[in-house]
């Protein structure tokens, strides 16, 4: 009789709406902490301290007699707390502020009208689209988002900080972003500018057979340096991602740079959870894993000698590398691309290659930051000249579209 009892005890009743109470996780009671106890819940016998293999017994006044216990899956009450849950989430993940002429908007994705895909990158994409209540055109960068809600709410406070660099010229003024439940990425909506450097500098050398005149350079270089050091000065930001394709020009004549902030921790998310492979800009000091420990402005001096002596020469100054081991050889343990005045049938002044080799000391600690850079030489030299550089980006942009060549690389992030 009394085994008779002891199986009817550990018999399961399988349900799937198991009871939770203060001290039980989950329906389950913990083990017993003390040597001999018993616990009848688990099936475990008097003096033994190893449980039985069978699951706990549910009174009946616990189940719903409404709900088909035959069958496995979530309550019926279950399924309503989760539905409730994510669509409180939904709500708060799908909608955000954006700030456009003084005036500010919340807004959805059914605000904006997609005009078409402008730029796509590993991690997303851009498209061209209009702000419907205020008839703005702008750029939407969709990045695919690995972050947890924790992380939304840190990048979305994040995001005000970097909304003020809207006060300076050199940088691509951010409007607003939200984060997308269903989809699983982040809506980061931003000024619209015509084209990337990267584009520019490639159909330039490739299309029409020229290159880009130095006085250009000059504004380039100063454009980038005074909008790095804004971020660094003001804002306590590193942009860590200073290439071509994140340098943006417009029929305007402006210069500016972008993808920073939120853009770029969440390209960064992204880049931990996988392989980025090769990242061709990147410094000595971060590829070489006996001395990527941090990282300093100087690291984004080194980006921007190989940005401008790229677009000066119409090629990357390294060859093509077919593992992250070749770059690791190359970069770290090579010595660094020097300019020359005479470069590949290419002539430059002396301040120009002064001020790229500058960038591309191979030492960090003996590379400049900022503030000396904006000291140098063609710094100045370029903070004085005169050039009309809207006539000069709207002819060459007039010539891709002659051409049949879109405004954007196909390569944007």
């Amino acid at each position: 009789m009394a085994d008779q009892q002891s199986n009817q005890v550990r018999r399961p009743m399988l349900s799937i709406d198991l009871p939770n109470s203060a001290n039980s996780i989950g329906g389950f009671r913990p083990l017993p902490s003390q040597p001999g106890a018993t616990n009848e819940r688990l099936g475990t016998a008097a003096g033994s301290n190893r449980p039985k293999m069978s699951l706990p017994t549910i009174p009946k006044s616990t189940i719903d007699p409404t709900i088909d216990r035959t069958r496995f899956g979530p309550s019926e009450r279950n399924k309503q707390q989760r539905d409730s849950r994510f669509k409180i989430c939904q709500s708060m993940n799908s909608s955000g502020k954006l700030q456009i002429g003084g005036k500010t908007y919340d807004f959805t994705s059914d605000d904006l009208q997609d005009i078409g895909e402008i730029g796509r990158g590993g991690f997303g994409t851009v498209n061209k689209m209009v702000h419907r209540k205020s008839g703005t055109v702008v750029a939407v960068k969709r990045i695919r988002s690995t972050v947890d809600e924790k992380e939304q709410k840190q990048l979305l406070m994040d995001l005000d900080v970097v909304m003020k660099s809207n006060e300076c010229h050199y940088i691509v003024q951010f409007y607003g972003a939200l984060f997308k439940e269903l989809q699983g990425d982040c809506w980061i909506v931003m000024e619209l500018m015509d084209t990337s450097l990267d584009k520019f500098y490639k159909f330039i050398y490739d299309k029409l057979g020229d290159r880009i005149p130095e006085e250009i350079l000059g504004k380039i270089a100063l454009a980038t340096v005074k909008a790095l050091n804004y971020l660094k000065e003001k804002l306590k930001i590193i942009h860590r991602d200073v290439k071509p394709s994140n340098i943006l020009l417009d029929r305007k004549g402006n210069i500016k740079l972008c993808d920073f902030g939120i853009s770029g921790q969440l390209v960064d998310s992204i880049a931990r959870t996988r392989d980025a492979g090769c990242r061709p800009y990147m410094a000595p000091e971060r590829i070489d894993p006996q001395t990527a420990k941090g990282y300093d402005v100087r690291s984004d001096v080194w980006s921007l000698g190989i940005t401008l002596m790229e677009v000066a020469t119409g090629r990357f100054p390294y060859p093509r590398w077919s593992s992250v081991f070749d770059q690791l050889h190359q970069v770290v343990n090579g010595e660094p691309p020097r300019l020359t005045e005479n470069h590949n049938a290419n002539t430059f002044t002396s301040e120009f290659v002064n001020f790229v080799n500058t960038c591309l000391i191979k030492d960090e600690h003996s590379r400049p930051k900022y503030k000396r850079l904006l000291e140098d030489p063609f710094i100045l030299r370029a903070q004085k000249e005169k050039v009309d550089v809207a006539a000069y980006v709207s002819r060459i942009m007039d010539e891709m579209a002659n051409n049949g060549i879109s405004a954007f690389t196909t390569n944007q992030q």
